[in-house]
């Protein structure tokens, strides 16, 4: 093994390389080349960090520095003071937003440093191609471990022990799930990966097949030993080239060392991997329409019972976890199920992943001990609102789960807490709103999403949400009427309760949620023709106040339709008819003259 003296790794993640990281790294190869350091210094390309906000990402072994932001411009900087005189490039370190402070070790950053990193343990430490940089880090232990040590039924007590429970949607315990699955008569089973992740502002499993890829592998070959299976699918959307990509690498280079396939490491058991690429519907994210697609059909879910356990791909017993599940096997098989269980709280064990969004300062990829307050998560990790506005709630859970509000912040982070509080844990989106955030517009926002990808398969599903979206539109363009709100309870209501599957039966969650906790603003919108976040354009009436107007011209200039009209240093005005409502001018004005009714 070669020996160097400093390992510099660049984020390969989506976001990272949609920064420019590919061109980083690119310069950075070049310099090195330059100073002949190729030698002394190896760069690493690693998945995912999580910091997406200040990417692309460097971060400079044995010290550990942390450079953010980084421009293939920044790079003879780095290894001119950094590389070869040993000094920190300082201009390039993250500046924390309250004290300007400059922080050189990530492990400082208080983005990171209230994290638990399990499922993540390898994202952004390793490079996802290089299966022996996995090996180096216990990879494949666990695996080992249940082929030589354990039985299929000790490996499912070790997982009920720890109290996994399913990180897709409902959270149902795993160990139980595999138990069934085992359970169920005939000799041909199938273990299949969801890793679907079709929700809006979601990407927790993307980043780990980008940046550990074998995570997933050895925790579906350890599920499969203790269920049965001798074949599995990972079921991901075509959407995720790089994911799918670094999968195919990962499969390849486990069956080449014997990982994978027949009789795995002289075992006996052996297991094959497929993947199943998708077409990206929301739909599929559902268990049995998922398995529908992998057989070539058409993706749409069908009546339960009997569950995919009983009868699922091919009409097999079948068991179906998704990504971020699968990634915390291995690590429960090797520090046991003690160490997991005593994270979280007593019914939510472990850590969670979020893709934390919206209008907050740090956004990114975040995992958290079960628990957790939406108040930490907010303004500790994620650094506060931006801009310093009020926070008004939080979706948590994707377009299935619900909203939020500022006064329940103190929520603790956990599957039971979150469904009280009318959302629930989902695959883990994390959408922040501040005040300037209109509810009506978010519940239709999320309506939307969920009635377009709606399959169409059951009426419920197929009109009631088109029902609903039509009843959030007419609200959001000032005509809507007060029998509108009962309306739309009494069909989320119904929905909820008849529709064929998940998609449908968390559909309303949204318009039900805000609903239960901003009333106030549908009233507004429908009795008063007002939106208070000012942010349905049909109801906003821009004007200007001619006692604060100096005539300065800036949002004359500004206007795109020419709707501003005055002398100079004369009090304009805006001619309603020609407005398109754009607030150009709102934005422009520094005398605050511009009012936005």
């Amino acid at each position: 093994m070669q020996l160097v003296r400093a390992h510099v790794l660049v984020c390969g993640g989506t976001g990272c390389t949609s920064s420019g990281s590919k061109q980083v790294q690119e310069f950075l190869t070049k310099e090195l080349e330059k100073h002949k350091l190729e030698q002394e210094i190896k760069i690493v390309e690693t998945g995912c960090h999580g910091f997406c906000e200040m990417g692309p990402l460097v971060i400079v072994y044995p010290e550990g520095t942390f450079y953010v932001r980084v421009t293939p411009e920044d790079v003879p900087e780095i290894v001119e003071e950094h590389l070869l005189k040993g000094r920190i490039v300082n201009r390039l370190l993250y500046k924390a937003p309250a004290t300007e402070e400059q922080i050189p070790a990530y492990k400082e950053i208080t983005f990171y440093k209230k994290q638990l990193r399990v499922a993540l343990r390898n994202c952004g430490s390793i490079n996802p191609e290089n299966i022996q940089e996995y090996i180096a880090r216990g990879g494949y232990e666990g695996l080992e471990k249940v082929l030589f040590e354990m039985t299929p039924e000790q490996v499912i007590d070790e997982i009920k022990r720890s109290g996994l429970r399913g990180r897709g949607g409902g959270g149902f315990p795993t160990g139980m799930k595999w138990e069934f699955c085992r359970r169920s008569p005939g000799d041909l089973k199938y273990l299949i990966c969801n890793a679907d992740e079709g929700d809006p502002g979601a990407f927790m499993d993307r980043s780990v097949l980008e940046g550990d890829p074998h995570t997933l592998i050895e925790g579906m070959a350890i599920g499969a030993y203790a269920i049965g299976c001798r074949e599995g699918y990972i079921y991901v959307r075509a959407e995720y080239p790089l994911a799918i990509k670094r999968l195919k690498i990962a499969i390849a280079q486990a069956e080449e060392l014997g990982l994978l396939g027949e009789n795995i490491l002289g075992s006996g058991f052996s297991f094959d991997l497929h993947i199943k690429e998708g077409a990206g519907a929301f739909v599929c994210g559902e268990e049995t329409a998922l398995m529908a697609s992998i057989e070539g059909r058409r993706g749409m879910p069908r009546v339960r019972p009997p569950f995919p356990a009983q009868r699922g791909l091919w009409d097999k017993p079948s068991n179906i976890n998704n990504v971020e599940t699968f990634a915390n096997v291995p690590v429960i098989i090797m520090r046991g199920a003690d160490w997991f269980a005593s994270m979280g709280t007593e019914k939510s064990k472990g850590t969670k992943v979020f893709a934390l969004t919206g209008k907050v300062n740090n956004t990114g990829l975040v995992e958290v001990p079960m628990g957790i307050t939406l108040r930490e998560v907010i303004y500790e990790i994620g650094g506060g609102i931006v801009g310093g506005k009020q926070f008004k709630g939080v979706q948590i859970g994707g377009p299935s789960g619900g909203c939020i509000p500022n006064e329940l912040i103190d929520t603790p982070i956990d599957y039971e807490s979150l469904i009280a509080a009318g959302a629930m844990m989902g695959s883990g989106g994390l959408v922040v709103m501040d005040e300037t955030t209109c509810m009506v517009d978010l519940a239709r926002f999320f309506l939307n999403f969920t009635q377009a990808e709606s399959c169409g398969k059951c009426t419920p599903c197929r009109e009631g949400t088109k029902r609903m979206l039509e009843i959030l539109t007419r609200i959001c363009e000032g005509k809507g009427v007060p029998e509108d709100i009962d309306t739309l309870e009494r069909l989320g209501r119904v929905i909820k309760g008849t529709a064929l599957c998940g998609l449908g039966n968390t559909a309303p969650n949204p318009v039900l949620s805000t609903l239960r906790y901003f009333r106030h603003e549908y009233e507004a919108h429908i009795l008063d023709k007002r939106c208070p976040a000012h942010a349905c354009s049909a109801l906003l009436v821009y004007t200007i106040d001619e006692e604060k107007c100096i005539g300065c011209g800036r949002c004359l200039k500004a206007c795109p339709v020419g709707a501003i009209s005055g002398e100079k240093k004369e009090p304009h005005k805006i001619d309603p008819e020609k407005c398109i409502k754009c607030g150009t001018c709102f934005e422009k004005c520094r005398q605050d003259a511009i009012l936005r009714l």
